[in-house]
């Protein structure tokens, strides 16, 4: 078996180091260790530091150099079209609320075939026709493996979440404690303001994060003047 250790992306592939192919469906082809076997016969022992999306004319490289090319196979699919550009936003908007992988054309949105989704995506008035195709849903919007994230805004806002309910609940610890909420709160509501304008239509009430900065600021201010 033969060990597969890096990704070589599809405009930097030499056709002349591709020794076979492996084709695989979305799941698979978003692993880190995965014993496969190429559609020529070669035994491929994917060995990967981390998850890593491999899309359609990719490869990967074995340990001796040569290449094996991924192809992206067909599966089953839900095609959902919609009667207006709007009506489909609006879908599109729901289908990444919910964190779904979804690859978008210019004009229909591809799924997972799922009864959950499916039942979500007619009550938005849209058109769906279950299909078979390879799957390539959109990257950096639609992150596989949050843990394996490698994006430090993503664990900062995690951290966030953290130290605010910390230092919510324990005025007792030190200035750096509550400098830090300040910042983690500012760095919130920053982000926060970017996924969230005025008129997204989420529905949400932004009003308690400017709460939350305030709050954080205060007790940021109460800290220095006990230094001082």
């Amino acid at each position: 078996m033969f060990r597969a250790i890096s990704v070589v992306r599809k405009a930097a592939v030499r056709q002349d180091r591709v020794v076979d192919t492996l084709t695989l469906d979305h799941d698979d082809r978003n692993r880190r260790r995965l014993a496969l076997k190429g559609d020529g016969g070669l035994d491929v022992l994917l060995d990967l530091d981390k998850p890593t999306a491999l899309g359609d004319g990719d490869a990967v490289k074995l340990e001796d150099g040569r290449l094996v090319l991924i192809k992206a196979a067909p599966q089953s699919l839900l095609e959902i079209r919609a009667e207006n550009p709007l009506r489909l936003m609006r879908v599109a908007w729901h289908i990444g609320n919910r964190h779904t992988p979804a690859e978008i054309t210019a004009d229909a949105i591809y799924i997972e075939n799922d009864h959950v989704l499916a039942e979500m995506v007619r009550g938005q008035g849209c058109a769906m026709t279950a299909v078979t195709r390879p799957f390539q849903p959109e990257r950096g919007a639609y992150d596989h493996d949050h843990a394996n994230c490698d994006h430090p805004d993503h664990h900062h806002g995690h951290g966030h979440h953290d130290h605010g309910h910390h230092d919510h609940h324990g005025h007792g610890h030190g200035d750096h404690g509550h400098a830090h909420s300040h910042a983690e709160a500012h760095a919130h509501s920053h982000a926060h303001a970017h996924s969230h304008g005025d008129a997204c239509g989420c529905g949400h009430d932004h009003g308690h994060h400017d709460h939350g900065h305030k709050h954080g600021a205060e007790h940021g201010h109460k800290g220095h003047s006990h230094d001082h």
